[in-house]
């Protein structure tokens, strides 16, 4: 049964944050939002944390962040609400977190510490030890999935090595790009030249030459950045990488040569585009800038 949602009293209207307005959404503040959930504060600042619920900004800046109605009415209309809201941010221990895995309290202490599961909060006992809180949601989805992290961190193993034997910022970063698809890497890096350069120095992760498709499949899988957090992860470094190569090491670019025209004002270019001259310029000497001035010009 779909239960309708109705409209405290204090409703505002509100605006969501970032680089750009976005249209205005009624919401209502967080004591408000966790009392019409029926979840404790807790469990409401948690669903915040992990993204499982979206607020926005007040439009005025002495309130905190509030949650839009759509947001509530989407979540109080879910199947087995309030308990299946509740039970994805059930937080539990290692004594129970290892009863869910189905391991030993020092497996599942090993495990974590490997880097296999993350804990999303702690705390400090009696004794001033800390305890490590798990979501229960996400130990069931690993043991269900049975994730291998192991291309995850030897991805990254390799990036970091990669890092490390390079004094160019550009080489840095070409190394966060290695792993990331050519749609994430053109939505991250718009500039063709840029992504030219990147892929020039685009670092060798593996020696395996697999000679059959099917494995080359499979090396390329490996290769190549999985899950939307590895992804963000060294998108972000691939950002950060850049902005200290674009001020270390500005990129040289060719000075565009106009020709007489050949129809509408063609250039040197001609019908690639400058992008396309621009790209192979770069691939073939991307250190310099060739003097173009003595080249001849076409009769």
């Amino acid at each position: 049964m779909r239960r309708g949602i109705t409209m405290p009293v204090g409703l505002v209207r509100a605006e969501t944050v970032g680089a750009r307005e976005t249209d205005a959404a009624e919401a209502v503040p967080l004591g408000e939002a966790h009392r019409m959930l029926g979840i404790r504060p807790r469990e409401l600042e948690l669903a915040v944390e992990l993204g499982a619920l979206a607020t926005v900004a007040p439009r005025r800046e002495d309130h905190g962040r509030w949650v839009p109605v759509a947001e509530l009415a989407r979540l109080r209309t879910e199947e087995g609400f309030p308990a299946t809201l509740r039970e994805r941010l059930r937080l539990v221990g290692a004594r129970e977190g290892a009863a869910l895995l189905g391991v030993t309290p020092l497996r599942f202490a090993r495990l974590a510490r490997a880097g296999c599961f993350g804990p999303v909060r702690f705390s400090l006992n009696r004794y001033r030890a800390v305890v490590w809180l798990y979501l229960a949601s996400e130990l069931r989805r690993i043991l269900a999935e049975g994730e291998d992290r192991r291309p995850r961190h030897w991805r990254n193993r390799r990036i970091a090595q990669a890092v490390r034997r390079t004094d160019d910022p550009w080489a840095a970063a070409a190394a966060h790009a290695a792993v990331l698809t050519p749609k994430v890497l053109e939505e991250a890096v718009p500039d063709p030249a840029e992504r030219a350069r990147l892929e020039e120095l685009r670092p060798r992760l593996t020696t395996a030459r697999p000679e059959s498709l099917a494995a080359r499949r499979i090396v390329r899988g490996l290769l190549t950045a999985d899950g939307e957090e590895e992804v963000l992860w060294h998108r972000l470094g691939l950002t950060l990488a850049l902005s200290t190569a674009r001020s270390a090491r500005p990129l040289r670019r060719p000075e565009r040569e106009h020709r007489p025209a050949q129809g509408a004002g063609e250039t040197v270019e001609g019908a690639e585009g400058v992008e396309g001259a621009q790209s192979r310029f770069l691939r073939k000497s991307p250190s310099c800038i060739t003097d173009t001035s003595s080249r001849p010009r076409r009769s």
